[in-house]
C-alpha cells in the first residue's frame, strides 16, 4: 500500500460519518490535517525544502500584512522587518495593533513600521484603509493576505455578508483589487494569499456561495478554496504586469484559529490531540516570508506552495469557470466594476 497524501486524507472528512457526527467534525478535520502532516513527511524521507534563509534584502520595500497582530501574521511581519522591509501592520483593534508595532520595531531593528486600523469584515473599512494607505505611500511591493477566521461563521456583517466569507474571501478580493494600481506601478511586486490544505475538502455551491447551510469548518474549507480560485484567476489577469500571485498552506499551526473553537470541551481535546503535530507561528510564517523575498520565486506566479515546496492544489481549485464566477460574486458584493 502506498503512502496516503494529505489531500486524500483531508477529503475523508467529507464522508457521511462526519455529517452524522457533525459536532465532532472540527476535531476530526484537525486530526486528519495532522495525519496529513505526518504522511507528507513520510513521503519525502529527505524533504527537499528550500533554504528559507536564502532571501534577498527587502530594504526600501513596502510590505503590507493583514492579520498581523498575532500568530502567523505577526511572525511574518517580524520576519519581513528583519529583512529590512517597511512593514504595514493592519489591525482591527488599535491597542493590539500598537502593541504589535512596538514589538516588531523593537525586535527587528529595521525601518519603523506603520499601523493602519481596519475591520476586514466591512467593505467601507477596507476602502478607507486603501484610501489612507495611498495617501501615505506611493508604492507597495508585497501584499500578504493572511487574515482568516473560523468562529464568525453564521454572523452577518453590516453589509449583510457572512462574516467568515467576508474576511476569508471578500477582504482579500477587495483589498487586492483596490491596491493593484500601486502594485503594478511598483513592479516587480508580489501578492501572497495564505490559504490552507483545508481547501481540499472545499466544494463551492454557487446556490449557497457563502456556505450558510454548512458548519463553520466546512465553510472555512470552502473559503480557502475560494481564495485559491481567486489567486489563480488573478494570476491570469496580471500576466505581463510584473505582479506575481501565489498561494500557500503554512502547515497545521498553533494559532488562535485553532484555539477559538465552538466549545471548551472541543478546544481542550483538540489541543491535546493536535499539539504534538502543530508547527509554531514562526515556522508557519516561513513560506510567506520566503515567497515575499526569495529570488528563487522571482517571476513565479499562479502556483500553490505547501510550506516551502510547490505542489498541486486540489482538482476543484483549477476550475477556471468557477474562478470567473467567483470573481463576479466578489465584484457584485463589493460594487466593483
Amino acid at each position: 500500500m502506498g503512502w496516503i497524501r494529505s489531500e486524500t486524507v483531508l477529503l475523508l472528512t467529507t464522508t457521511n460519518a462526519c455529517y452524522y457526527c457533525y459536532a465532532l467534525s472540527p476535531i476530526i478535520d484537525v486530526i486528519m490535517a495532522c495525519v496529513g502532516e505526518v504522511c507528507q513527511k513520510s513521503v519525502f524521507i529527505i524533504p527537499h525544502y528550500r533554504d528559507a534563509s536564502e532571501k534577498i534584502g527587502l530594504k526600501d520595500k513596502v510590505c503590507l500584512v493583514t492579520g498581523s497582530t498575532s500568530g502567523i501574521g505577526k511572525a511574518t511581519a517580524l520576519g519581513l522587518a528583519r529583512l529590512g522591509a517597511t512593514v504595514i501592520v493592519v489591525a482591527r483593534d488599535e491597542s493590539r495593533g500598537q502593541e504589535t508595532l512596538e514589538y516588531i520595531n523593537k525586535e527587528s531593528n529595521g525601518p519603523p513600521g506603520h499601523l493602519f486600523i481596519a475591520d476586514l469584515s466591512e467593505i467601507d473599512s477596507i476602502k478607507n484603509l486603501c484610501k489612507e494607505f495611498k495617501n501615505r505611500f506611493e508604492r507597495l511591493d508585497v501584499l500578504i493576505n493572511n487574515a482568516g477566521v473560523v468562529t464568525q461563521h453564521g454572523k452577518n456583517t453590516t453589509d449583510g455578508i457572512d462574516t467568515l466569507f467576508a474576511v476569508n474571501y471578500i477582504a482579500p478580493f477587495l483589498l487586492t483589487n483596490l491596491l493593484l494600481d500601486l502594485l503594478k506601478s511598483s513592479a516587480p511586486s508580489r501578492i501572497i494569499n495564505v490559504s490552507s490544505s483545508a481547501h481540499g475538502y472545499g466544494n463551492i455551491d454557487f446556490n449557497d456561495v457563502q456556505s450558510r447551510k454548512k458548519g463553520a469548518w466546512r465553510a472555512y474549507g470552502d473559503s480557502k478554496l475560494a481564495l485559491l480560485l481567486f489567486s489563480y484567476e488573478l494570476a491570469k489577469r496580471l500576466e505581463g504586469t510584473g505582479v506575481t500571485v501565489n498561494a500557500l498552506h503554512p502547515g497545521v499551526i498553533s494559532t488562535n484559529l485553532i484555539s477559538g473553537r465552538e466549545s471548551s470541551l472541543s478546544r481542550g481535546f483538540l489541543r491535546a490531540i493536535s499539539s504534538p503535530f502543530l508547527r509554531s507561528p514562526q515556522k508557519g510564517a516561513e513560506p510567506s516570508v520566503y515567497l515575499a523575498s526569495s529570488p528563487e520565486v522571482e517571476g513565479i506566479t499562479g502556483k500553490y506552495f505547501d510550506k516551502l515546496r510547490e505542489r498541486k492544489s486540489s482538482e476543484r481549485s483549477y476550475d477556471e469557470e468557477a474562478g470567473k464566477k467567483l470573481w463576479q460574486v466578489g465584484a457584485d458584493l463589493t460594487a466593483m466594476k
